[in-house]
C-alpha cells in the first residue's frame, strides 16, 4: 500500500490527531489546549474550567494542500459557569468568533488580493466575494503592533483594489524575509503615504533598524515612507512594474510614429491585390440565360420572381 507523507506547517500548541481524504480535499482532526481557568461572560465569575464536551464537531478552512482545500475538524468545547449556569462555546486559538476559517487562511486571502480583487479571489477560493470583503474588514480592524521579538530582515508595501472599478484600496505591509513563505504583518486603509507610514511604525524601532531592502512599486508614496522610516534598507522595485512601464513606453512611441493603424477602418479595395489572390470569385460579364445557370454561379437580378414561381409550381406537379 502506498504511503505519502504531508508537512503542515502548524500554530502553537495544535496538534493533528486524524487525518482523511474527502473528494479534492484534505481533513485533519486537530486538538488544542484547553484553558484551566475560565471567566463567564454573563456573570464574570473567574473559576476553574468546567467543560462540556459536545457531539457536533466544526469544520474550519485552512490554507491549500497542493492546490487543493484543507479543513480543520474539532469537537466543539464549552464552559459551564457554576454560579449562573451560563454555557460559553471556548474558541480555539487558530480562529475567530463566528467564522468559518482559520487566522492563517485570512492572510493568504490577503496575499491574493495584491495584483487581484476580490472576485477573482473569491472564484479562485471556491468562496464567496462577500466573504473576502469581511476577511479584508477583520484584519483593517486587527491593525495592531507586531511582535517586536520577530525578525523582520525584508519588506514589501502593496496596495491593493478590492473591486474592479472602485476606488476600495488597501495598503499591505508583507514580511519577505523568507520568500518561500511571505507573511501579511499588517493591513491598513489608503494607498497613500500615511497609509505606508502607519504600517511601517508597527514595526519596533529596532525591526526597523534591522530591515535591509523593501520591495516597492514605482510609485513615490511607498518610497517616501520607507525611506523615511526605514533607514537603513535600499529601496527594490518589481520586476512586474519595470515591465509594465517598458511596455507602456514602447507602446506611446509606437503611437506616435505610426499613427495610421490607430485610427478607424478605412472602406476601399485593396490596391495591387487581384481577385484571385483573395479567394473572391469574379463577377459574371453579361445577364445569365433563363434556366441556364450552373451550381455555384451568381443569378443575374434581371430573372425577376415571376420566372422562379412557374418553375416551382412545375416541379410540384410533377411530384
Amino acid at each position: 500500500m502506498a504511503q505519502v507523507t504531508i508537512e503542515v506547517d502548524l500554530p502553537p500548541g495544535v496538534e493533528i490527531t486524524s487525518y482523511a481524504r474527502h473528494g479534492d480535499g484534505h481533513g485533519f482532526e486537530v486538538t488544542w489546549p484547553f484553558p484551566q481557568r475560565c471567566c463567564c461572560q454573563r456573570c464574570h465569575l473567574d473559576e476553574p474550567a468546567q467543560l462540556e464536551y459536545k457531539d457536533k464537531v466544526q469544520v474550519v478552512r485552512d490554507l491549500d494542500i497542493w492546490g487543493q482545500p484543507s479543513f480543520w475538524i474539532y469537537q466543539t468545547v464549552f464552559h459551564r459557569c457554576s454560579r449562573c449556569h451560563h454555557r460559553q462555546h471556548l474558541i480555539p486559538p487558530f480562529k475567530r468568533k463566528d467564522v468559518s476559517y482559520t487566522y492563517r487562511f485570512e492572510k493568504q486571502v490577503v496575499r491574493l488580493l495584491i495584483g487581484s480583487n476580490e472576485e477573482e479571489v473569491s472564484r479562485r477560493l471556491g468562496i464567496a466575494a462577500e466573504t473576502v470583503a469581511l476577511i479584508v474588514r477583520h484584519q483593517l480592524a486587527d491593525a495592531k503592533a507586531i511582535d517586536p521579538q520577530r525578525v523582520i530582515t525584508d519588506v514589501g508595501l502593496d496596495e491593493i483594489s478590492l473591486k474592479k472599478r472602485h476606488r476600495l484600496y488597501v495598503t499591505v505591509l508583507t514580511d519577505l524575509s523568507n520568500p518561500q513563505q511571505p507573511e501579511v504583518l499588517a493591513v491598513v486603509a489608503g494607498r497613500d503615504e500615511a497609509a505606508g507610514q502607519k504600517c511601517l511604525t508597527l514595526l519596533s524601532a529596532e525591526q526597523r533598524r534591522q530591515v535591509r531592502t523593501y520591495r516597492v512599486d514605482m510609485g513615490s508614496a511607498y518610497n517616501a515612507a520607507a525611506a523615511g522610516l526605514l533607514p537603513r534598507a535600499k529601496g527594490v522595485i518589481d520586476r512586474f512594474h519595470v515591465a509594465k512601464k517598458f511596455n507602456e513606453g514602447v507602446d506611446a512611441v509606437r503611437k506616435k510614429n505610426h499613427p495610421g493603424p490607430q485610427g478607424g477602418v478605412e472602406q476601399g479595395g485593396a490596391e495591387g491585390i487581384s481577385l484571385v489572390d483573395v479567394g473572391v470569385p469574379p463577377r459574371p460579364q453579361r445577364p445569365v440565360a433563363e434556366g441556364t445557370a450552373q451550381a455555384e454561379e451568381v443569378v443575374c437580378a434581371g430573372a425577376g420572381a415571376g420566372a422562379v414561381v412557374p418553375a416551382a409550381a412545375a416541379v410540384q406537379k410533377g411530384l
